[in-house]
């Protein structure tokens, strides 16, 4: 099977990896010491309710300890979560990160794609949304919503989220809203569904430290939730030991970074700025991400997935979009990063553009 995801590094030779969108600061320095101190105790089996863990990100939450699992990255949290449910027919605003279609097929689920138009700009319409599921509530069991969305960055605030909420917990739909990206908006604290979670039973949060503090190699994910027993499903289905020591070790500390953040939001907003008008400038059309990404279209009239190909030479991994259900090999999302590398990802591209590769 094809890899489907960014940060394939491993079977080729990659110089620059934009495929990736995590925290341009790199791994925190005080993360770094707490992975080398818990590698001495790893010949001890990790506490498999993450305790200290769980109680430390309450603490940075507000909220009640019993509310918090954590997972090998959200990925994991996302397939344990299906398999605790078995819902017979989900739904899916596309495109959006291709995981929850896939976790969703593993237990033969039904899936409804709920199409976000270009036309649109690929913006949720809430209203429209809305409407869906008050006519198809009967028959849903979970849908899924990703908050800035993978790959548009774009966002739905909070009012939308409990519009939504309140028709799924009327129907007694599971609303899995996704904040992987949250941490790096601007106004997140506007976005963030956590503050609903007291009102609400079937709202699942779904949040991970790797995007945030660039931890994807130590995967640790959590998801933030009041269902008891929905809960203690996924504890009964999952792994018997979901989160390593060191990971467990990592994400306390993490949570400490408060500068660290402050400063990549910073950064990102900064740079981002800068990437989407050396984008347009080059010629592509480029969507208003808030995120730590840019999502964008190559409107030449040349191959699908050229532009990948020709970046791929010269030891670029960029994101193509091509396997995300809605989108074609025209489109593409890339990480933000410091203004040097993005500064040398503009002069590629723009290499690329004149030189008869792509011609």
């Amino acid at each position: 099977m094809e890899y489907q995801h960014g940060g394939d590094i491993y079977s080729q030779k990659i110089s620059m990896d934009y495929s990736v969108s995590l925290n341009p600061l790199g791994l925190p320095e005080g993360v770094k010491n707490a992975v080398k101190e818990a590698a001495e105790n790893c010949s001890c089996y990790p506490d498999s309710e993450s305790r200290s863990l769980t109680k430390a990100l309450a603490e940075f939450w507000c909220i009640p300890q019993d509310t918090v699992i954590c997972g090998n990255g959200a990925a994991d949290l996302i397939f344990n979560l299906v398999l605790a449910l078995k819902p017979g027919q989900a739904v899916i605003p596309i495109p959006t990160f291709s995981e929850y279609a896939q976790a969703l097929r593993s237990v033969g689920c039904r899936i409804e794609e709920f199409v976000m138009e270009e036309k649109a700009g690929f913006a949720l319409d809430t209203d429209k949304f809305c409407r869906f599921l008050e006519k198809n509530g009967d028959s849903l069991q979970m849908a899924f919503l990703c908050n800035p969305n993978n790959p548009t960055g774009l966002t739905v605030p909070r009012t939308g989220i409990e519009r939504i909420m309140q028709i799924c917990e009327d129907r007694g739909i599971l609303l899995v809203v996704d904040e992987c990206f949250c941490e790096f908006l601007d106004d997140s604290s506007e976005i963030s569904a956590v503050p609903l979670i007291p009102r609400y039973r079937n709202l699942f949060i779904l949040k991970a430290f790797t995007k945030t503090y660039a931890m994807a190699g130590l995967r640790l994910g959590y998801g933030i939730c009041r269902n008891e027993a929905l809960l203690e499903r996924m504890k009964q289905v999952r792994q018997p030991w979901p989160v390593s020591s060191v990971a467990q070790a990592a994400g306390i500390v993490a949570l400490k970074e408060e500068a660290y953040v402050a400063d990549a939001k910073m950064l990102i907003e900064e740079e981002r700025r800068f990437l989407r008008e050396g984008l347009e400038s080059l010629g592509f059309r480029v969507w208003d991400s808030q995120a730590n990404y840019l999502f964008f279209k190559d409107v030449r009239r040349v191959p699908e997935r050229e532009l990948f190909q020709a970046l791929l030479e010269k030891g670029i991994l960029i994101r193509s979009c091509a396997n995300y259900s809605g989108l074609s090999g025209r489109y593409y999302r890339i990480g933000v990063k410091s203004r040097e590398e993005n500064q040398e990802l503009l002069n590629a591209m723009k290499l690329c553009l004149a030189s008869k590769e792509v011609l």
